[in-house]
């Protein structure tokens, strides 16, 4: 069973950036076919923010196209999430995913992002 812990969550102010890591253990995480990022603000559901299949095919959420990257270093057994631009409403919780077949999927505990001034 893979365990995902991430990291660099924190305290950023609007239109600022934050790098989000997530590193794998326990498990060979080249085997995870797709791996991403949701998050869940308080009152609300989680959602989708990036992931990766194939380790080339990207998927964003509307809400953060254009302005967030997610690459993965299956070296490094890591999951990166560039946020760039950030805004007040990209505050939540942002939670590590992967997935393969079987199906088997986990998730991080998760990581705090506040945006503020």
């Amino acid at each position: 069973q893979v365990q995902l812990v991430e990291s660099g969550g924190g305290l950023v102010q609007p239109g600022g950036s934050l790098r989000l890591s997530c590193v794998a253990s326990g498990s060979i995480f080249s085997d995870y076919v797709t791996v991403g990022w949701y998050r869940q603000a308080p009152g609300k559901q989680r959602e989708l923010v990036a992931t990766i299949t194939g380790g080339i095919y990207t998927k964003y959420g509307d809400v953060v196209r254009g302005r967030f990257t997610i690459s993965r270093d299956n070296a490094k057994n890591m999951l990166n999430l560039q946020m760039n631009s950030v805004k007040p409403e990209d505050t939540a919780v942002y939670y590590c995913y992967v997935w393969r077949p079987g199906p088997v999927e986990s998730w991080g505990q998760g990581t705090q992002v506040t945006v503020s001034s």
